[in-house]
């Protein structure tokens, strides 16, 4: 019975991370969307505050993903990262063709 408890408390948790992984990849979709938006719209400072956000909601999703999902979300991360840099320097053409790439590789991680 012992065993049994403990396979069935493995499976949970491994459900549980692909839940974990799958609401932040859902959250920095959203908000690299809404990044893109405030970007196209010529707003810097706003595109990167947004994009900190899905920054760090795709590095938490990456912490508990595997395989072709985490380079997607690693790969999101590290566009995003760039974005952020060039909206700090308020390039909002440039920090928003990167929030697009980065769109790109969420949306690959949802269809998973």
């Amino acid at each position: 019975m012992n065993k049994l408890t403990t396979v069935l408390a493995g499976l949970l948790l491994c459900l549980s991370t692909n839940v974990f992984a799958e609401q932040h990849a859902d959250a920095a979709l959203e908000h690299a969307t809404a990044a893109a938006a405030q970007g196209k719209a010529g707003h810097a400072a706003t595109l990167v505050d947004h994009a900190k956000m899905a920054m760090d909601e795709s590095a938490s999703a990456s912490l508990v993903s595997k395989s072709i999902t985490k380079n997607h979300l690693d790969e999101a991360g590290e566009l995003l990262q760039k974005a952020v840099h060039e909206g700090n320097l308020n390039h909002a053409p440039a920090a928003t063709k990167l929030v697009d790439e980065a769109i790109v590789h969420l949306k690959a991680v949802s269809k998973k």
